[in-house]
């Protein structure tokens, strides 16, 4: 299992529309596109004073599906132009990590 996750920050007035975008537009079409080997999303939310940051954590069964979701640079920010209209800030790369235990 790799587990990619990715940061963005939003000014407070912009948070609680951003969240809205993730979780009623942008999870729902990166769901729909069917991915094999994709096996979902979760969204992290921290209050850090003048900002507010997101994490994201998806989860696929290899690197094959990471590619089919990020295209060839697997490390590249995928961040929409309605999500970058809302964000201060985030990270250009992903990290990704293999998943070694889930207790």
């Amino acid at each position: 299992m790799i587990v990619r996750t990715w940061h963005g920050w939003t000014a407070p007035q912009d948070a609680d529309a951003y969240q809205r975008l993730l979780l009623e537009e942008i999870f729902a079409g990166i769901a729909a596109r069917k991915i094999a080997g994709y096996r979902g999303i979760e969204l992290l939310r921290r209050d850090a004073g003048d900002e507010v940051e997101f994490v994201t954590v998806m989860r696929f069964d290899g690197l094959e599906a990471v590619r089919a979701f990020a295209g060839a640079d697997h490390e590249a920010a995928v961040v929409p132009p309605a999500a970058r209209a809302l964000l201060k800030r985030f990270d250009a790369r992903s990290t990704h990590y293999q998943q070694i235990a889930d207790a």
